[in-house]
């Protein structure tokens, strides 16, 4: 008799990502993401698995099957075809050399070899794949670096969940060199999770952070096979628990159950993660008034004589923003808003036809800047991200992050983003001041995953850099329509 199929009523394109080569199956973390991914590939979900492989011939046929892919109608997106039917795609994303690993508590056998460094090739066949494949979540299984799971987790664009399986101390803290590098890489992880209690306690030791609980019967021990099943899982089958374990081998049957809660647990942090997102497309009756809008360029981030490290007059800011074609812009001065104000009066005053979006460039206690569009009333400087971002909404006013992941200064990451992630109404995705382009990659990266509106500004100091970098968008009015109208919106 075939095993029930339980389809899940939300369905999601998934990555699993192992850092191991695909053929050493006796591998714990290899068997867990094989058997799981099966689980949630029978379940609806269309899932591939990338991992590096030792076989030329398989890697080879990989990288052919992804060309090949690129070059059909739909893109790369039909490699995810027919992955929604019990049976994954594998891809050979390239060749390692092997070296032992270091988690403690385990054998090679167990858990297999890690490369020493991931070859360039292998970077770039991640990168590749990551960038034209549209997931919903990349899992990555032991992301520390260099290894695929690695690569996959830094050219991810979509939603990430980590799963840490190594129970040993020895193979947490030989993870531990250069621990401010891989706290804030782990910071990239929307959820974590960990195989047992045991190595959730040992990972938020080394790198603090929220580490779920949930493993198969290898991570979790099979001992008693009665024993590893106990629990209701929504959705595995008409049975339940007895469908997997009062038929043949009671043993591999529990197996087969405790892997099926296990893709029940993922399921429900996929969907908590989904619930999210954006809805990219905002609001239709608004999306329905702006269809026939002129396009005006706007610049998002600007500075005036207001602000204590520029010397701009509202006057020259205004009357060069007018002379670049600007058609509409926002002053946010730091911790100011007299500048703004004074540029939205001036602007009528002189009969100047642009649009003065009053902001204040806020900065939070400890957790970077944030600034508050369409605002009236100056917000005072000091408080947590949370507060501050709690008076811009009390004034109807519009949340934008600015330069989120530049860490040569004090912003916001991701340890502070993803907790009011549902708050933010735009992220500036492009600043050219930012000294790291790799920084505006991140923004990017994060806002696309989150389906949060992208922003972009000169953030300049001086009027020579106005419309540096500017926005092409549906003109608007008020901010509503300018939040609709920035789903719209191309950066120029």
């Amino acid at each position: 008799m075939a095993r029930p199929m339980a389809r899940a009523e939300q369905t999601f394109a998934v990555a699993h990502v192992t850092p191991y080569p695909w053929e050493a199956q006796d591998n714990e973390v290899n068997a867990h993401v094989r058997t799981v991914a099966e689980e949630l590939s029978r379940r609806g979900h269309r899932v591939l698995v990338l991992a590096p492989s030792r076989s030329h011939e398989r890697v080879r046929a990989s990288r052919r099957a992804l060309r090949a892919a690129r070059g059909r109608g739909g893109g790369a997106e039909s490699l995810l075809k027919g992955t929604d039917e019990g049976t994954p795609l594998v891809i050979a994303v390239g060749e390692v050399l092997d070296v032992p690993s270091l988690t403690s508590g385990s054998s090679e056998r167990s858990h297999g070899r890690r490369p020493l460094a991931l070859p360039i090739d292998v970077a770039r066949t991640i990168e590749e794949l990551l960038s034209a494949v549209p997931l919903d979540f990349v899992h990555v299984h032991e992301p520390f670096a260099p290894s695929v799971s690695a690569a996959a987790l830094r050219h991810s664009r979509a939603l990430n969940v980590g799963s840490f399986h190594a129970a040993g101390e020895r193979g947490v803290l030989s993870r531990s060199v250069g621990r401010r590098f891989v706290e804030t890489f782990l910071g990239r992880l929307d959820a974590r999770i960990a195989a047992t209690p045991a190595t959730a306690a040992l990972m938020a030791k080394q790198f603090p952070g929220e580490y779920r609980v949930a493993g198969g019967p290898s991570e979790g021990g099979a001992g008693n096979a009665k024993d590893s099943v106990k629990g209701d899982v929504a959705g595995v089958g008409p049975g339940g628990e007895d469908e997997y374990t009062n038929r043949g081998d009671s043993r591999a049957r529990a197996r087969a159950y405790a892997y099926a809660r296990a893709a029940a647990d993922l399921e429900t942090i996929y969907s908590e993660l989904a619930a999210r997102r954006h809805d990219p497309l905002g609001d239709r009756t608004l999306r329905q008034r702006l269809a026939g809008r002129p396009k005006i360029d706007v610049d998002l981030h600007m500075h005036t004589d207001h602000s204590y490290d520029c010397a701009t007059p509202v006057e020259v800011l205004l009357t060069t923003a007018h002379e670049r074609g600007l058609g509409a812009i926002a002053v946010t001065d730091h911790n100011e808003i007299s500048g703004a104000l004074a540029a939205r009066e001036r602007a009528r005053q002189l009969g100047i036809d642009i649009k003065v979006i009053v902001g204040e460039e806020v900065k939070t206690a400890s957790q970077g800047e944030v600034i508050g569009l369409f605002i009236e009333q100056k917000i005072p400087k000091g408080m947590t991200l949370a507060e501050t971002i709690a008076e811009i909404k009390r004034q109807g006013g519009l949340v934008y992050v600015p330069h989120p992941f530049d860490r040569l200064h004090s912003v916001p990451d991701y340890e502070h983003l993803l907790g009011v992630v549902s708050e933010i109404d735009a992220i500036e995705v492009f600043n050219p001041r930012v000294a790291i382009n790799a920084f505006n990659e991140e923004a990017e990266r994060f806002a696309a995953k989150y389906r949060i509106a992208a922003g972009a500004g000169s953030d300049s100091h001086v009027a020579q850099g106005l419309g540096s970098v500017r926005l092409r968008m549906p003109s608007f009015d008020g901010p509503a329509e300018f939040k609709q109208a920035l789903t719209e919106a191309e950066i120029l």
